[in-house]
């Protein structure tokens, strides 16, 4: 049996409004704690170092949530998922703003990080339900929706900065802003309850299981490669500009700002894109986009090429996840969900370990040496993608 959710009760319409408001509430509840944690830093007095110890608790909650998240998601469907998961994250929000010593924090963080996976899992198995309605992808759409309010989240953070309004409040303001999107959108989501199996076809020899799994496996590792080339944009781009192009100290983070323009806007043609040329061939040339933007960055070390080679690795970038998590969704061997959470626990192992990579490379060898190994992890997702029977 095809395990592809195809929902029929709701229309199309309705449904990818709700699904992508959800998409962005998700994006401004990330991205209202990025803008805010200079200033968590700086009430409790922790070092960098201390710091980046303390953030590390939010990657652990995330991994915590990948078996639980999969499993729930089989028992009581991606809607119920969703409402719960999108709240609790909201309220796990609220919570780093009420920490007051760095154990608060952490506890705070790990359940932050809990949720926000729950949430991610849920929302594209709701994406995928939702596509499955149209005859062209549209899962790039909503992750654009999601960068785009991950810029929305980070004015906001610098306007209550500028007003002197503590996290607290801030997240208070998300939260209610949450509470009212997801009292609104909860009556368009597709209930999947009792409609999807969570295991793998029954087959007669654990062989032919493997076999089945292969797809899902392939496009883990295209994931895993890429979000290795997203992670350590996201730490290094900044540290790039400065020790490498040597650019001046104001114009340090035009080479983030660029990678994280082109990669939103990235995933707003990434669908049509992928609706003409196939997921195969968006998946060729996203992977070579991301190659020769970094190849650019590191031969040609000056401002100007290097923010030329980093808008074309945002565009490399961003329609890889997208797409593979579409691809999974519409796994015909297990459920959406539990799919979803097979792949996006390869990838986000990428995701984990890819900057610290880039600095022990960095250590041994050179910064610019180390943008080389992001490219051949660019590089690897043409291979994998080339090869892969998808």
């Amino acid at each position: 049996m095809d395990s592809t959710i195809k929902p029929v009760a709701i229309h199309r319409t309705t449904l990818r409004i709700a699904v992508g408001a959800l998409f962005f509430m998700a994006g401004l509840c990330f991205s209202s704690w990025a803008s805010r944690i200079a200033t968590v830093q700086q009430t409790m007095g922790l070092s960098d170092a201390a710091l980046g110890a303390v953030l590390f608790s939010l990657p652990v909650g995330l991994m915590l949530s990948l078996p639980f998240s999969g499993w729930v998601i089989t028992k009581i469907g991606s809607k119920r998922l969703l409402l719960s998961a999108i709240l609790f994250y909201g309220a796990a929000l609220v919570s780093l703003g009420l920490a007051k010593n760095t154990f608060q924090l952490i506890c705070c963080l790990v359940c932050y990080g809990f949720a926000s996976n729950a949430v991610n899992i849920s929302v594209n198995t709701q994406a995928v339900a939702n596509e499955g309605m149209y005859d062209k992808p549209i899962m790039a759409t909503f992750h654009g929706l999601w960068s785009m309010a991950g810029f929305t989240g980070a004015l906001i953070g610098t306007f209550m900065i500028a007003q002197g309004v503590d996290p607290f409040r801030h997240f208070i303001t998300v939260l209610c802003i949450l509470i009212v999107g997801v009292a609104i959108a909860s009556r368009f989501l597709y209930d999947d309850y009792g409609t999807a199996s969570n295991s793998v076809k029954s087959t007669s020899t654990l062989s032919e299981r493997l076999k089945l799994m292969i797809p899902l496996l392939t496009l883990g590792s295209i994931a895993f490669c890429s979000m290795i080339c997203e992670g350590a944009m996201f730490d290094w781009s900044v540290v790039y500009f400065k020790k490498v192009v040597v650019a001046p100290i104001a114009l340090q983070g035009y080479g983030f700002t660029a990678f994280m323009f082109t990669m939103a806007g990235g995933r707003f043609i990434a669908d049509g894109f992928a609706h003409r040329f196939g997921l195969k061939r968006t998946l060729q040339v996203s992977g070579s986009l991301t190659v020769t933007g970094l190849l650019v960055a590191v031969i040609f070390p000056y401002f100007y090429t290097a923010i030329a080679g980093f808008l074309l690795v945002g565009v490399g970038v961003s329609s890889v996840v997208p797409m593979v998590y579409s691809a999974a969704g519409k796994s015909k061997t297990m459920s959406a969900g539990v799919a979803l959470a097979a792949v996006s626990t390869i990838g986000f192992i990428g995701f984990l370990v890819g900057p610290p990579v880039i600095g022990f490379i960095a250590g041994l060898a050179t910064l610019r040496a180390s943008f080389v190994f992001i490219a051949v992890m660019g590089a690897s997702v043409v291979v994998l993608s080339t090869r892969a029977k998808i």
